[in-house]
């Protein structure tokens, strides 16, 4: 069997900015929600059997208390917010697993999920079907691999050296060095993806540097790199942490349960409160 991991809060995001605005027949926002819902239908349609979803119930996790210029929800969309708890109500409805994350993150939730799922030997393959760079760590031979559904690409260990330079083990440090703007840290003054990704494919990891500069042996600017390393280690050590997904989130007891039976009673509201949704390109011009 094929187990497809889906990261629900990036989906949502995409599907609100992709897709037409809608408002159901109490003039809420459900757009996004049923863009989502229809491209998970669809997935189930064309042969999906084991699916699960992961959701940023709270935007904040633990890894605020860690960095304070962490991810919040300050500057997300009230109407984008507000549509996470129907989304998760809805997949629920349509019968699929949902792991609604609030102390830890999706990223957490798709981690821990493709881990344990790997160790089941039904299973032939496990997909993270999210383009986050983060889950690159999570990467194992061509048993768990990350789908970009959007660009049609599969990316499995071999893929993401092609990518990163660096294997799945690295992607914690490669990030803490570099820094990851959309997760809100900033990496170490003057590390770049090609000297992060060149010093780690000698030495694995951060600790594995070396403070001399002159046993580096890589073609990059070493002694200005390792002063900015020997000063900031701490601080590139925290951002690993940040960086790394907790693969011993709660999740499922066995991957049967994942297996889809079909929509529940619920769904049939679900989907009438959908069709009856206006879209904004519907909307008669007065």
């Amino acid at each position: 069997m094929i187990v497809h991991l889906i990261d629900g809060t990036f989906e949502l995001f995409r599907h609100y900015y992709g897709v037409p605005k809608a408002r159901d027949a109490d003039g809420i926002e459900v757009g996004a929600v049923r863009g989502v819902v229809a491209s998970v239908r669809g997935m189930l349609n064309y042969g999906a059997t084991h699916v699960g979803v992961a959701t940023d119930h709270v935007i904040e996790s633990f890894r605020n208390e860690l960095w304070p210029g962490y991810k919040t929800s300050e500057g997300v969309e009230p109407d984008l917010l507000a549509q996470f708890h129907p989304l998760e109500e809805a997949l629920t409805a349509l019968g699929v697993v949902v792991w609604p994350m609030i102390e830890h993150e999706a990223d957490d939730a798709l981690g821990a999920a493709a881990v344990k799922a790997a160790l089941d030997p039904r299973v032939t393959q496990v997909r993270i079907c999210t383009p986050d760079k983060d889950l690159a760590q999570c990467v194992s031979g061509t048993r768990i691999v990350q789908e970009d559904r959007l660009r049609r690409t599969v990316r499995d260990e071999a893929g993401v050296v092609a990518k990163f330079g660096v294997g799945p083990a690295s992607i914690p440090d490669y990030l803490a060095l570099v820094g990851d703007s959309s997760d809100g840290y900033p990496g170490l003054q003057g590390w770049g993806a090609k000297s992060a990704a060149a010093v780690l494919a000698k030495f694995g990891h951060i600790e594995g540097i070396p403070d001399d500069p002159k046993t580096w042996g890589v073609n990059v600017r070493a002694g200005s790199l390792a002063v900015t390393l020997k000063r900031d280690r701490a601080l590139a050590l925290l951002f690993r942490d940040i960086a790394t997904i907790r693969t011993d989130v709660p999740v499922f007891e066995s991957v049967d349960e994942l297996e889809w039976h079909g929509p529940t009673p619920a769904f049939a509201a679900v989907r009438a409160r959908f069709d009856a949704a206006v879209s904004e390109e519907a909307k008669p011009r007065r």
